[in-house]
Parts: structure tokens; sequence; C-alpha cells
């Protein structure tokens, strides 16, 4: 009896230590443990933002990044999910996304089928910053119209020509992109580099779609290495943004690896670089059209009349306006206003009025609908109007025709106080009055 009690006690006690080894992470984690069993129904059709760790048991590195990863999860709760797949039990997960050492980490975003690589710092911090960038580069994408979900296949964009990416050397770096005046990304890249080739095809998508918006460029860093030195390459891919007029100064890129990550990071970059919009006074038709045909949103302000309100007054309205615009600048909306009473049929047409001056208006003219500014007319008070118009929130009208109203031609203002017409005194010296007798 004692043989047979000590046997199960070691039996039990190797047990455990199997079980100890065998994860890294357990139930009371906020580390979601990934199977071939799971995975696709959790991470592959969800909606969610996924950065997944193969793993195995015995890696060193893999038993250091345990608590950070850990840490990451429970600071990424209920926004982003943090997962674990045991490469070295469930192999052909570990096959089926290329995982060929341990830890590697994948970030599974907008394309699932297509997860990006993690490079970032192997700590809490680094973990969740790289999250929250990609999150916020997903959502970006959707709200601008891209699909930013997890279960269309290359988000629904078509291949790019790859003619669109700019092959750099290190004899046109400096003229194209250090003196150049577009804003560029550059892939410093090696041919034999197995990353490298698994983003050539999302990189030349990308420099189609942002053609015109930025450049997209490629250099071969093991030839090229003046400028692979130059900017301190030491991995591949390495991605950096040139903005216009930087004058060689660049900056680490750290979105995604999928063309809709890559345009959503740039086109947010790119927008941080516009100048900001004029605010310009309606005095025409085509100051409506060039300033808001094509555009998502035209903000139209009604300031009062210049009698009501002089020149001080007046530009510090307009000064509020430039702000605002300047916030905003990354929507690229239009930005016009009027004197009151000067485009009747405009502040008729937009309900416009009925509050008093300053009042504005936001048109979607591409779904023919249109919000009215409800707050104070300063800078708290439209940034809370727009910020929520920018997210789909807020009351809306439709507008009574499929265009805006009409507009009449008025006078430019000249930037001056208004001054009373003064009535011509009339001289009645030489008028002869007939005499009446007194009653």
């Amino acid at each position: 009896m004692m043989i047979g009690v000590q046997v199960t006690v070691c039996v039990s006690i190797v047990a455990v230590l199997v079980t100890s080894v065998a994860s890294l992470y357990s139930k009371s984690d906020d580390v979601v443990e990934l199977t071939p069993s799971n995975f696709n129904q959790k991470v592959i059709n969800g909606d969610e933002l996924w950065l997944v760790e193969f793993y195995a048991p015995w890696c060193g590195h893999c038993k250091s990044l345990a608590p950070e990863w850990k840490k990451a999860a429970t600071a990424l709760k209920g926004v982003v999910k943090i997962g674990a797949v045991d490469a070295d039990e469930h192999k052909s997960l570990g096959g089926q996304f290329g995982v060929r050492g341990f830890p590697t980490i994948k970030i599974f975003g907008a394309n699932k089928n297509s997860p990006s690589d993690y490079n970032g710092a192997r700590n809490a911090q680094g973990i969740v910053d790289s999250a929250m960038s990609t999150l916020k580069s997903m959502v970006s994408s959707r709200l601008s119209g891209g699909s930013g979900g997890g279960k269309k296949s290359g988000g629904g964009k078509k291949a790019g020509d790859p003619k669109d990416v700019v092959t750099l050397t290190d004899s046109n770096f400096e003229e194209l992109v250090i003196k150049g005046k577009d804003p560029w990304m550059v892939e410093f890249y090696a041919p034999w580099c197995g990353h490298c080739k698994n983003l050539e095809p999302h990189w030349a998508s990308a420099a189609s779609e942002l053609k015109g918006k930025v450049k997209l460029g490629a250099l071969d860093a093991t030839v090229h290495t003046v400028m692979a030195g130059r900017y301190q390459v030491k991995g591949f891919p390495t991605i950096k943004f040139f903005p216009a007029g930087s004058n060689g100064d660049a900056e680490e890129y750290d979105g995604g690896r999928t063309s809709s990550d890559i345009v959503s990071w740039a086109n947010e970059k790119a927008a941080a670089n516009l100048p900001p919009p004029e605010v310009v006074q309606i005095v025409s038709e085509s100051t409506v059209t060039e300033n808001c045909e094509g555009k998502q949103l035209c903000v139209v302000s009604i300031l009062p009349h210049i009698l009501d309100c002089q020149s001080k007054c007046r530009n510090a309205y307009v000064k509020t306006l430039k702000a605002m615009g300047e916030k905003f600048k990354k929507h690229q909306w239009g930005w016009i206003w009027a004197e009151a009473g000067a485009q009747m049929e405009l502040e008729e047409g937009l309900g416009i009025g009925g509050f008093g001056y300053p009042a504005m208006a936001a048109v979607n003219i591409r779904k023919k609908k249109y919000s009215l500014l409800k707050g104070a007319f300063s800078e708290n008070g439209i940034n809370e109007f727009l910020r929520d118009l920018s997210f789909g929130k807020g009351a809306s009208a439709p507008l009574k025709s499929a265009e805006l109203p009409k507009v009449v031609k008025t006078e430019k203002w000249d930037g001056k106080d208004g001054v009373l017409e003064v009535e011509e005194d009339i001289d009645l010296s030489d008028v002869e009055l007939d005499d009446k007798d007194e009653l």
C-alpha cells in the first residue's frame, strides 16, 4: 500500500510540473488561450482587433514576455483582444501564419487573413501603444469609408500597380525625398526578407490609393547603404515617413502592415501637415462651388451685420472659425461665411436666423442634409458641434432642394468698420409757403 501511495504522489507531482510548463497562461489571466478549435471563431471571424503571441513553453524569451503580455491584456481589456497560442503544441496554427521563432507576435487587424508582424517593444507599454495606434488606424479607415473590419480579405481593395511605388537609390533619394515638395513614405527593404515580400502587394496597393496625396517609395537597403545608414536602418522592412518640406527629417511608421492600415496612417499624417482651410466670405455662386463642392461637409456661418458687430467683433468671429478650421483640417471641409441679411435665401434654406446671429450650419451636400449649431458660437461650442458630426452624431434635417439655396452676388467686406449712411439735409430756405390766416 505504501508503495502504491508513493507512486500515486509521484505521478501527481509530475502531472503538476508538466501542466505548469505546458502553458504560460491560465484562465485567471486576461490573455485568451487560442487553439485550432477556437482560433477562427474568435480571431478570424471576429470584428475585434487582436494581438496574438505564438509561444513555446520552454522558450526563455517567452517566459520573460509573459508578465508583460498579461499586464498589457489587463490594460486593454474591453478595448483590444490579447491572445496566446502554444505554437509548440499547435504547430498547425504556427505554420499557417509563418511562425519560425518564439515568441512571434501577430496583429490581426483590418485583414484577418493577412496579419502584420508586431515589431515594437516587448514590454506592456510598447504593446499597448502599438495596439492603440493600430486601433486608431482601423477606426479612421472605417470613418473615411474603408471597411476597417476583420472579415473582408484585403479590405475590399483592388490590387495596386507596382509601378506606383517609386524605386529609390542613394543617387536619387536626396533629390526626390529630401528636397522634394511631397510627403513620402519610404520602405527600406532587403530582397531576401520574407516580411518584405509579404508587405510588397500591400505597399503597391497603398501606393496606388495614395497617388496624388503621399508618395510611396522603396529602397533596397542591402545595395544603397548610404541612405540606409543615414536613417539607422537595422531591420527589414523599416518604414519611415518624410513630411513635405521636412528637409530630410523622418518619422518612424508605427501602423499595421496591410494596405488599409498604411493608407489610413498616411492620410492622417498628410492631413496633419496640411495648411488650415481658408474661411471665405460668400460673394458669389463660385464661392460656394469652389469651397464646398466635393467636400464631406461645408460649414456655413452667418455673422452679424457690420453695423451690429464692427470690424474688431467680426474679426474675432473669423479668428474663431479659422481656429476650428485648423483643428478639423484633416477632414478637409469647406468653410464659408456671409453677413446677416446678405444671403436671405441661404439663411431661409438652412433655417438660420431663428436663433440670432452669429449662426452656423454644417451641410452634407452629398446626403442633402444639414445640421444647425444650437450651442454657443465659441471655440468650445463649435468644437462640440463639429466633433459630434465627425462621429456621425447630431440631429440633421433634409435640404429643401437637391442643392444649397442660391446665393446672390455681393461686395467683399473691406475689413473696415460699418458706417451709417447720412441722409442729405434738405435746404428749405428757398421754398415759398402760402400765407394762411391764423385762426
